[in-house]
């Protein structure tokens, strides 16, 4: 867990709460997930077929989604710019997260950037006394797409620049959650953990007493494709288990009705920030 660089990134707070799938869904089909106070929708976009078409895209998916989203939220900050450059950049950043280059890692991530560049994200926010807020917008509203220089990908296209949306960048600079890079390294192959870390570094710290979170509550948000509630729980808890050895200092604890989370220190240090 060393890390001499000492990378922080950022994540959208509506992100720790409701994230995308962790497999392929259907091309054309949209992913929904409510959690507690946060319902997020995500609708595919379209993209050029062999012939030319427009023909239904898919929703973005797993490990590598979730880690472009992570960069371009964090460099998005960083720079204090919509503008985000992904290319080289991009892959850079993949190489320090642990992120093979070339072959099949490479065309997951030229994949997933095209869908997030594609999809539309809708945020329904629950509040006290019934009132919903909504926030419907692409996280990204421009994108240069560049010919792919993979061979074995005639005609393919890269995501070569983006521009988050107004909206959306407006939402990340009032609501960052900061999380570490050397966690993100360590986990970076698997979605169900990196949801429960982004998840426990928004909440944890925010606490001022123990407050339980109940099993259904639990599989609502991080057990979507997951019939049965014991088969659910050991993997969530193999999962809760990777999580936490990357982030030390988050305090849960189990009991038979679920968890019970206590006020934390965050991931990162705050004055590491200023």
């Amino acid at each position: 867990m060393a890390d001499e660089e000492g990378g922080i990134g950022f994540l959208y707070s509506g992100w720790c709460q409701a994230a995308l799938p962790h497999k392929r869904l259907p091309d054309g089909q949209t992913w929904q997930i409510k959690t507690e106070r946060i319902t997020l929708a995500v609708e595919p976009g379209l993209h050029p077929g062999p012939n030319g078409d427009l023909v239904p895209s898919g929703v973005p998916f797993g490990s590598r989604a979730r880690l472009i989203m992570l960069y371009l939220q964090s460099t998005a900050l960083r720079t204090d710019s919509r503008e985000v450059e992904l290319g080289r950049s991009l892959r850079e950043w993949l190489f320090r997260m642990g992120i093979p280059q070339g072959g099949k890692s490479q065309k997951d991530v030229r994949e997933q950037a095209d869908r997030i560049s594609r999809c539309r994200f809708t945020f329904h926010f629950y509040q006290q006394g019934g009132r919903v807020g909504l926030v419907n917008q692409n996280v990204v509203d421009a994108a240069m797409f560049m010919p792919s220089d993979d061979a074995a990908a005639q005609g393919s296209l890269f995501v070569e620049t983006a521009r988050l949306s107004e909206v959306f960048f407006g939402l990340l600079k009032r609501h960052p959650v900061p999380v570490e890079d050397a966690a993100i390294r360590a986990i970076n192959n698997n979605s169900a953990a990196l949801d429960i870390y982004a998840w426990l570094a928004y909440r944890l710290h925010a606490l001022t007493k123990p407050t339980p979170v109940s099993w259904t509550a639990l599989k609502t948000q991080f057990g979507c494709g997951v019939g049965r509630m014991d088969n659910f729980r050991p993997r969530f808890l193999d999962n809760l288990a990777l999580a936490m050895s990357v982030y030390r200092k988050a305090h849960v604890d189990m009991d038979t009705r679920g968890l019970i989370l206590f006020p934390s220190s965050p991931p990162v240090k705050l004055k590491t920030l200023l």
